[in-house]
């Protein structure tokens, strides 16, 4: 049964290395036939809790994407060994106001790749742990820290063949746990 997954890539750069891991994912032929929507966190505004009774646009939006979803993929850098700051805040977005929060329930992947050698375990695990808080399942193995080099990806974006079989195998772990959770398995 195909699975609608929500993919939030915590970095706002266009190009960044964390946006073109998460495309060359959901392109993975494990990833065929389900579908895979990009969420605008750019378009978020800082969270101010004045604004819990009334959210701005891009707020309901994201709260619906994550909603209307079977899972969510959160593809992270790292900054400063831990989860940046956009990221936090879209994440706090979503759960408020309390008792109204999209996350709960959703189960989740964690990815993320960075030049350095432990790509980011660190903001990965402090990802897990807000993950936790918001009762958000959250996948554990295979754990997917990738150390990016610019033969990471193929010039068409794809998964270079020596990590293919790596990501695939992350992919078809993630959608099967999905599909458990969210009763489709």
């Amino acid at each position: 049964m195909p699975l609608k997954i929500a993919v939030i890539v915590g970095s706002l750069r266009a190009d960044s290395f964390n946006r073109r891991l998460a495309k060359a994912m959901v392109a993975l032929p494990e990833a065929q036939g389900h579908s895979f929507t990009f969420a605008d966190i750019g378009a978020l505004p800082l969270y101010n809790q004045d604004q819990d009774d009334d959210q701005p646009q891009a707020v309901r939006d994201l709260k619906m994407l994550v909603t209307e979803s079977d899972g969510v993929i959160f593809a992270t850098p790292e900054y400063n060994r831990s989860i940046p700051g956009v990221l936090k805040n879209a994440i706090d977005h979503g759960s408020r106001p309390p008792g109204h929060s999209c996350w709960k329930g959703k189960p989740a992947g964690v990815i993320g790749t960075s030049p350095g050698k432990l790509g980011t375990a660190a903001a990965q695990q402090h990802l897990r742990n807000v993950l936790a808080v918001l009762d958000m399942p959250t996948l554990g193995l295979p754990e997917a820290y990738l150390q990016w080099s610019d033969d990471l990806l193929t010039a068409q974006g794809q998964f270079a063949q020596a990590t293919a079989g790596f990501a695939g195998k992350w992919m078809k772990a993630f959608l099967g746990y999905v599909a458990l959770h969210a009763g489709k398995g």
